[in-house]
């Protein structure tokens, strides 16, 4: 197997250092943002036309923010590291084409699903939201799994030759095995899509709750805040088994400043990720875990609405410290267990050192379109809560 020499390149590295912390709060972010696609699991709890209106109106108002922040965030992880692209997407193409396709399916119904006389039916279109908010938010959670469990694919660096290797019982599954191969860690990704799950459903209710208004609704603001207290519970036991691996498992490691960039396994790796940056990545990963539990507790137990809030920071700064543990301190972020030293790392997978400057001019913008977001959420917050007139005015942009 040929390898491509890692450049050592003090402003180059520096440079692929600083997108890697682009890429992990972008991420941060869209985790904070399916907030959306959990509300969407949770039309079951509604009684009647009315309440199940008033949570798509309730998201619809939100589901395009979502999806900028996942192109924003899709768009910075493969421009500043294309070699990632194309060996997930050539490789691992149906887990990546069944989320977007989730994710088509999401667009479409906002749009038709309550339109006169569609197509195919009402719940053909509330199907397609419970397809995006449990399949398509479970696979990105398995594919983010596989950063720290590794894929099945072997990658020559000299002829740019992918070869994605076959599941245990020798079907091509392209990237699907990671659900099944539990020789490689699929109970880990697996824990991983039902925590980021549980953490979407959570923030879901917690929105609802937040956006809907209270009095006229209280039977279903209580039912979702019983939907607090049970996908906690879930959440917990997710985020034992997803502890127990980051702590047990094997870690994928490589010298930076090793031109060939051997890539080793290395017991208790990203424990000493979490620890390689002095007591940063700690503190700011409990305060995340801190946010997050007390915004279910005022929700769940002070009958409280502000709770979103605390446990949307608290999500995005969690989120924030799992990108760094999976890509920095010399760790490859899309490890290859099939080829060890076709693993990729922020080194061999990044853009040129041109590429990446110039994109670092290029992401002053960034701020202003986090800003175009913030201003956007607070003008729809400022039509108040969701009520039953609302839905009712043939005149509202009503869903």
């Amino acid at each position: 197997m040929n390898w491509a020499p890692i450049t050592v390149d003090a402003t180059h590295f520096y440079l692929q250092f600083y997108w890697w912390i682009i890429v992990a709060v972008l991420g941060g972010l869209f985790l904070l943002m399916t907030f959306v696609q959990g509300g969407q699991t949770l039309f079951h709890l509604t009684n009647d036309e009315t309440e199940e209106r008033a949570i798509l109106n309730s998201l619809g108002r939100k589901w395009e923010l979502t999806f900028t922040t996942l192109v924003l965030f899709g768009g910075a992880l493969y421009a500043a590291f294309p070699l990632f692209y194309s060996v997930s997407f050539g490789g691992a193409y149906w887990v990546w084409m069944l989320i977007l396709f989730a994710f088509v399916l999401q667009a479409v119904s906002y749009e038709y699903m309550n339109k006169p006389n569609n197509l195919i039916g009402k719940g053909a279109y509330k199907f397609f939201l419970y397809f995006n908010g449990v399949v398509g938010i479970i696979l990105i959670g398995a594919a983010v799994g596989t950063f720290f469990t590794g894929s099945n694919f072997r990658f020559d660096y000299a002829t740019r030759i992918l070869e994605w290797g076959t599941a245990p019982d020798g079907i091509n599954l392209r990237g699907l095995e990671a659900a099944i191969d539990f020789k490689h860690g699929a109970w880990f990704n697996l824990a991983m899509g039902i925590l980021v799950f549980a953490v979407a459903r959570i923030l879901g209710a917690l929105w609802l709750i937040n956006d809907i208004d209270n009095r006229q609704f209280p039977d279903l603001i209580a039912r979702l805040r019983a939907t607090v207290k049970r996908c906690f519970a879930i959440l917990l036991v997710a985020l034992l088994v997803v502890l127990y691996g980051l702590l047990t498992m094997k870690g994928y490691s490589y010298d930076i400043h090793d031109p060939k960039g051997t890539v080793t396994l290395v017991d208790g790796k990203y424990l000493q990720n979490l620890l390689a940056f002095g007591a940063i990545q700690l503190i700011v990963l409990l305060i995340g875990l801190v946010l997050f539990v007390y915004g279910v507790f005022i929700t769940a137990f002070k009958e409280s609405n502000k709770g979103i809030w605390f446990s949307g920071l608290g999500t995005v700064l969690i989120g924030i410290i799992v990108f760094t543990l999976a890509g920095l301190n010399g760790t490859p972020f899309y490890p290859s267990y099939a080829d060890l030293q076709s693993s990729l790392t922020i080194q061999n997978a990044s853009g040129s050192k041109y590429t990446l400057m110039v994109m670092a001019w290029v992401s002053v913008a960034v701020p202003f379109v986090l800003g175009y977001i913030i201003w956007v959420w607070y003008q729809m917050k400022k039509e108040g809560p969701i009520t039953r007139e609302e839905i009712a005015d043939p005149e509202s942009h009503a869903y």
